[in-house]
């Protein structure tokens, strides 16, 4: 339990920026082993011992989610091996510092039990809460706690997280998942509160609307135990006036500390028309490119060259152009395929929040790129997501 801990927080922790401080792992050159984290090399190390080191005893969905995650990292490999075989090894770096890294987490996860595991997720929130409250501090102070070599117009947090998008993706998911701990009525709020204004702080527009909208599904949609229909519409409506007006207040007092200087143009930015022209990128390459993929570097270069873009901040058009568009498709039906079945009867909050953290990750490239976001999303929904009735009377 400890080492998987220890593991998840070097993988969530530690930046691509700290990483380049020892070895090339988001630099040109350098071998392959150097493109992938040490927390991935932890987690893919901590599977075998944990599966072999002590019983493991599942029931109900804890079964049906283990089978569909060994098939998942199958998949995975997969992948890894056919981008291989086809010449891109470059490719399949970030699936497995991504994609099969969340999967074997998983597995972990499941492996160690329910209180473990619930202990686990919590343990990953507060990492979560802990980057939103750095950031915030690196807000306010101007100064960045970790190295980074990101040049922005304006200063951004970046919390401990490798991109201020990162950060506000992230207390975006959390949000939902908070709300599932098993934490007191007022710490769930204040901590809601926290990662609001975290998120704000980062300046990722489109995450903070999705959180706000997150919160407000959470109160409307979710129901209230307890209470008779009659009694939780009233209850509704109270809490909901009252988190309008208290929202207002914090985004005025946010407003006049200067943490949202972004938010003073409007979402049809520069950014927002970038993220437009990259899918141009389609048009650009011939039908081998479409059908076959390309090399990662060919195809930054090419939305460098002829589309004036400094970055691909699309995972679709990352995805679709180096794997191809039908290796695209099967790869997408897989992610599709296994965030549905980690969610097969999971709560409402924990499906209100996964929609969040996919709206959130695919407005950018955090799907394509080398991050641990889909490994918290794992973490938290094996945590969280386990419909409790089943787990608790098996």
């Amino acid at each position: 339990m400890l080492g998987t801990a220890f593991a998840l927080a070097v993988r969530i922790n530690i930046s691509p920026m700290m990483m380049n401080q020892v070895m090339d792992y988001t630099e040109e050159g350098g071998a392959f082993y150097e493109k992938l984290h040490f927390g991935t090399y932890m987690i893919v190390l901590m599977l075998p011992i944990t599966l072999f080191s002590q019983p493991i005893r599942l029931w109900g969905d804890e079964i049906d989610r283990f089978k569909v995650l060994i098939w998942y990292c199958l998949a995975m490999l997969a992948f890894v091996v056919l981008l291989f075989i086809t010449g891109r090894p470059g490719s399949s770096v970030f699936i497995i510092d991504t994609y099969l890294v969340a999967g074997a987490a998983g597995l972990i996860a499941l492996a160690l039990g329910r209180d473990a595991r619930r202990l686990l997720g919590e343990i990953v929130l507060v990492m979560l809460i802990a980057s939103a409250v750095i950031g915030i501090g690196e807000a306010i102070t101007q100064v960045r706690l970790l190295p980074s070599d990101l040049v922005e117009d304006s200063f951004r947090p970046l919390g401990l997280s490798e991109h201020p998008l990162a950060l506000g993706a992230l207390c975006a998911t959390a949000v939902g998942f908070v709300a599932l701990a098993r934490w007191r009525v007022w710490v769930r709020v204040l901590l809601i509160l926290v990662l609001l204004i975290g998120c704000a702080a980062a300046g990722a527009r489109f995450a903070l609307l999705l959180t706000v909208a997150e919160i407000l599904g959470l109160l409307i949609f979710v129901p209230w135990p307890g209470l008779s229909p009659r009694q939780s519409r009233r209850a509704k409506v109270g809490v909901l006036l009252v988190t309008l007006i208290g929202g207002a207040i914090v985004f005025a007092v946010l407003a006049g500390g200067g943490l949202l200087g972004r938010f003073s143009d409007t979402l049809f930015d520069e950014n927002f028309y970038a993220r437009l022209t990259v899918y141009q990128a389609f048009w650009l390459v011939g039908w081998q490119e479409l059908v076959f993929g390309m090399p990662p570097a060919d195809l930054l270069a090419l939305v460098n060259n002829e589309l004036n873009l400094p970055f691909i901040e699309s995972a679709q058009v990352v995805i679709g152009l180096t794997f191809g568009i039908p290796l695209a498709l099967v790869f997408t039906w897989v992610v599709c395929w296994i965030m549905l079945r980690l969610l097969r009867g999971a709560p409402l909050v924990a499906w209100i929040a996964t929609g969040t953290f996919l709206l959130a990750a695919l407005s950018n490239n955090t799907m394509s790129a080398k991050q641990p976001v889909l490994t918290v999303v794992f973490i938290l929904l094996i945590a969280f997501g386990i419909p409790r009735q089943k787990a608790e009377t098996s």
